[in-house]
């Protein structure tokens, strides 16, 4: 009997061993950590002020009178011709053709600046990259001027065509836009005023049978670094209440070369593809590569080389191991000679830098108690327990109604159970026929036994 019952203790054991067995795969590790990444957007707003401007008729009527002289002496010009020759002119000399008047334009702009992020607790605290918040005042004041000009430039040039009676070529144009940077650059000067900045967190919420929606919430600055060559980290609060998914962050030890690597965030060329609908943009992306170097920074301190593709928009963004712990924060990759970003060379600040702001912050990164029950459902669910899964699940929706992804998995575990896939019960069902059989065998052996026995004393007998 021991020997009938030994191999099938032996049997159950050897599927509680598989069923426990880890996976590090990039799906196990997307299905984990993709619930607290979010989208950083910082929104600088501000007016910009120009004088306005009108022809001067004097010197514009002078150009005319020569090209009327001209044409009537014998040399003819076309209408685009004597139109080039009034425009270049203006663009030799813009201070005689053009007057200021005593208003402004009032011209409000908004630029945002995008990134990612991740939730380290789940009251709401947000780690991601300093200069996606504190961008460079030279810059923004540039980023202004720019798109103030390409607009006022815009209405400018629609008012001369409908002034002229006239359409201008796109050279035409071109000397034109070239007219008013001069204009604007040296005689009137667009000012700027009235700059203001709010920083926005957006995040995945599901509404229900895995309806995703985009919740975006005001982000107060709890501790920050300053951009590169400096600790570009900073530490974001939004109103959150202690239960949204958080990613678990690493140990602090910097990781070996050659490990494995995932990356997380919202590249500009994917998120705000034309292609792309609006309501999936706040879909991380996930890209996969290796530690390729572990160097040193201009002040010293160190930062992870990696493979893993990243462009503008990635930046904050956490870089995890196989284990799905965050080990770092993506944020800058190197130039080519041409200015573009150079494929596959890319860094991270690692959390031994993060690690200091948390300090600073007065903050202890802990898993939320909603991701606790969702990462012990996705263990079960992984493994094929769905009663188990569906039970862990529904506790953290119970935490969290709208836990991204969560619904998705509930639906899924219900139709499996429905279906009879469940491997608990398939293990018990097994385990029964399994000790059905042991069952009728000992019962055979019992009755052979008997038998036997009985036959052995018949024998016996008749020999006596």
């Amino acid at each position: 009997m021991k020997k009938i019952i030994s191999p099938l203790f032996t049997f159950l054991a050897c599927l509680g061993i598989q069923a426990f067995a880890q996976n590090g795969s990039a799906v196990d590790n997307y299905a984990s950590n993709r619930p607290g990444v979010v989208m950083v957007k910082t929104v600088f707003s501000a007016n910009v002020y120009v004088k306005n401007m009108q022809v001067a008729s004097r010197q514009f009527n002078k150009i005319l009178d020569s090209i009327q002289r001209v044409d009537v002496s014998g040399v003819a010009f076309t209408p685009e011709q004597k139109l080039d020759i009034v425009l270049r002119e203006m663009n030799s000399r813009p201070g005689r053709f053009f007057r200021a008047t005593s208003d402004y334009i009032k011209q409000p702009e908004e630029i945002t600046a995008s990134g990612s992020g991740f939730f380290i607790t789940g009251d709401g605290y947000v780690a991601t990259n300093c200069h996606l918040i504190e961008s460079d005042n030279a810059f923004i004041r540039r980023q202004f001027i720019l798109t103030a000009f390409q607009q006022i430039t815009d209405a400018n040039i629609q008012g001369l065509e409908n002034a002229w009676a006239a359409k201008f070529t796109e050279q035409q144009k071109s000397l034109l836009y070239n007219t008013f940077a001069s204009i604007y650059t040296r005689l009137f000067p667009m000012s700027l005023y009235d700059l203001k900045k709010n920083i926005f967190v957006a995040y995945r919420t599901d509404q229900g049978d895995d309806k995703g929606d985009i919740t975006r919430k005001l982000a107060s600055v709890i501790v920050k670094g300053s951009p590169m060559p400096g600790k570009d980290v900073a530490i974001l609060k939004i109103d959150g209440d202690s239960s949204l998914p958080t990613l678990k962050i690493d140990g602090g030890e910097l990781p070996n070369v050659g490990e494995q690597l995932f990356v997380y965030g919202y590249p500009g060329p994917a998120t705000n593809n034309e292609y792309v609908s609006a309501a999936s943009a706040i879909e991380p992306t996930l890209t996969t590569g290796i530690v390729s170097a572990v160097k040193k920074s201009v002040n010293g301190w160190p930062v992870i080389q990696m493979d893993a593709s990243i462009n503008h928009g990635s930046s904050g963004g956490p870089v995890c191991n196989n284990q799905g712990e965050v080990i770092g924060l993506t944020t800058f990759g190197s130039l080519e000679n041409s200015g573009g970003l150079a494929a596959g060379l890319n860094f991270a600040i690692p959390v031994t830098i993060l690690d200091e702001y948390i300090d600073s912050a007065g903050i202890s990164p802990t898993q939320s108690k909603s991701t606790q029950y969702f990462l012990e459902g996705l263990g079960f669910y992984n493994k094929k327990y769905y009663h188990k899964a569906l039970n862990s699940f529904e506790k953290t929706k119970t935490l969290n109604r709208f836990y991204p992804t969560v619904d998705r998995y509930i639906l899924i575990s219900k139709a499996r159970i429905k279906k009879g896939e469940d491997r608990e019960v398939s293990i018990i069902k097994s385990v029964v026929e399994t000790i059905g059989l042991i069952a009728l065998i000992t019962l055979m052996l019992l009755l052979f036994r008997k038998k036997r026995n009985t036959f052995i004393r018949h024998i016996e007998g008749d020999n006596g």
